[in-house]
């Protein structure tokens, strides 16, 4: 992607966190920012007013934060970095992706343009990363996947997983002892009403899933996959 004048981790962290949440809330306040990075509203208060002087946000007090084309730029060039080591990290080293968040976001602020480029021809420049959350193209694309979460799929649907949002490295990994992982073929067999637990077959196997976990999973219908 586009080369950028040299900036801090903080700043970088700052953009990939705004991003995130610009794409799942909409708005962004320094309050969800403050939550999303475990840090004291005063802090953020004055980052985002340092990042709007950079003219990477506007900032509008009481109005929350909005990324400017040059902050979302910024932004997507993280964030390929962290997807495109998630997917190398599984793929060529072998580890499980449980563990590849935490590493890639120490690695994302490091590696080099020409490392990059380099990963990416390895992997076959891929679309997606182990969670199945899109990778941003280097021209700064971002192509986000079909699909609704699992807890809303009908009883007797199948149904084929696209992504996986969570990113909590237990709950990864419950998922794992189940199979399910992206492009995972499952059949809603039972579901509890008010969100409870849900009845699934996966391939000759079937297991419970709860109704809170189900929301993090995005799924296509397989007549529509």
């Amino acid at each position: 992607m586009t080369e950028f004048r040299p900036v801090s981790q903080a700043v970088e962290d700052y953009l990939k966190a705004i991003y995130r949440l610009e794409q799942r809330e909409g708005k962004v306040t320094t309050t969800a920012l403050a939550l999303a990075l475990h840090v004291a509203a005063p802090s953020v208060t004055a980052m985002v007013k340092r990042l709007h002087a950079m003219r990477l946000v506007r900032y509008i007090r009481y109005r929350g934060v909005v990324l400017t084309a040059a902050g979302r730029r910024m932004a997507l060039e993280v964030i390929r970095h962290h997807r495109l080591l998630e997917l190398y990290l599984v793929e060529a080293l072998g580890l499980p992706w449980d563990q590849v968040h935490a590493e890639a976001d120490r690695l994302e602020h490091v590696i080099s343009e020409e490392l990059e480029e380099r990963i990416a021809e390895r992997l076959g420049h891929p679309v997606a990363d182990p969670h199945g959350d899109p990778i941003p193209t280097k021209a700064g694309q971002v192509k986000e996947p079909p699909g609704f979460p699992l807890s809303e799929l009908n009883p007797g649907t199948a149904a084929v997983i696209q992504r996986v949002a969570d990113q909590d490295p237990a709950k990864l990994r419950y998922l794992a002892t189940l199979g399910l992982f992206p492009q995972v073929r499952v059949t809603l067999l039972e579901k509890a009403p008010f969100g409870g637990p849900m009845s699934l077959a996966v391939g000759e196997t079937r297991c419970t899933l709860g109704g809170e976990l189900a929301r993090q999973i995005l799924v296509v219908p397989v007549e529509a996959a």
